[in-house]
């Protein structure tokens, strides 16, 4: 994939949020959504360009041409009309995609530009003062896809050891795990009966298909969740999938815990390939 990171700050870490929270509405899935995002981590005035409280989010995307769609776009919809906030490029290296250089038509010819630093910000007069926005974002290559699937008792069993296996993953930075809440209920597989779908249920972790399907899932096994990872590299992914799998595994089948497996798809869904026993080692 390709992805960038952005920096939103705000008067305060309430409303940094608020704009980081509409920008990554819809962005579950490049199946359907066009791009994967999520909030990186919470930043302190002193990381960030102006001194403010502020959000690192990254976006991902297949390609630099999707980005260039997505950005502008969120941002404009998202952040600009958040009140008090400021985007600024998270990626300054590589190939730069427009940011405030396409949001600054929005002054209708009253935006300014100013170079700090080699640093081309925009300052769009808005009703709350002036929204600053940087010109460009810097894009770098990424991977979407990384994943294990935890298999459990129940619903609440699967889900109470992937919110601590979120939590845990949060903390890895230079990844995400962009389904709401950091998993992924529905599960899906690499294509379906219908031509006009490049994805459908995974028929054989369905634990209300098992007397339908050559299952794998076995008696005891009620509910599966999966939690799919994004990262700048493999090194980031590697380490979150190690964190969050250690944190479902200290739960154990006392805890409804039986077993982790992972989507594969026959290895042809991507030329990065994740081998949960060798992660874990």
């Amino acid at each position: 994939m390709k992805a960038t990171r952005i920096i939103i700050t705000a008067m305060n870490l309430k409303w940094a949020h608020k704009a980081a929270n509409a920008l990554r509405g819809f962005a579950s899935s490049v199946i359907a959504c066009g791009c994967e995002a999520d909030i990186e981590r919470e930043l302190l005035p002193s990381e960030t360009p102006d001194g403010r409280p502020g959000i690192s989010l990254m976006i991902f995307a297949m390609s630099t041409k999707d980005l260039e769609k997505q950005v502008p776009t969120r941002v404009g919809q998202s952040v600009m009309t958040t009140a008090t906030t400021s985007c600024y490029a998270g990626i300054l290296d590589g190939k730069q995609i427009a940011m405030g250089k396409s949001l600054r038509f929005f002054g209708d010819g009253y935006q300014i530009s100013k170079v700090i630093n080699g640093r081309r910000f925009w300052r769009i007069p808005v009703m709350h003062g002036e929204f600053i926005c940087e010109d460009t974002t810097g894009v770098t290559n990424a991977i979407g896809g990384g994943n294990f699937l935890v298999l459990a008792k129940t619903a609440r069993h699967a889900l109470t050891a992937c919110e601590k296996a979120v939590d845990e993953i949060n903390k890895i930075p230079g990844v995400i795990t962009a389904f709401p809440g950091g998993m992924v209920g529905s599960g899906s597989k690499v294509g379906s009966k219908y031509d006009f779908l490049p994805a459908s249920t995974n028929e054989v972790y369905c634990p209300t298909l098992k007397g339908q399907v050559n299952s794998e899932l076995s008696e005891e096994i009620g509910s599966v969740l999966e939690i799919v990872i994004d990262g700048l590299d493999e090194e980031s992914i590697n380490e979150a999938m190690r964190v969050g799998i250690k944190a479902v595994c200290s739960f154990g089948p006392k805890k409804g815990i039986f077993r982790i497996s992972a989507g594969n798809y026959g290895g042809e869904l991507g030329p990065y390939h994740f081998h949960l026993r060798k992660i874990l080692k």
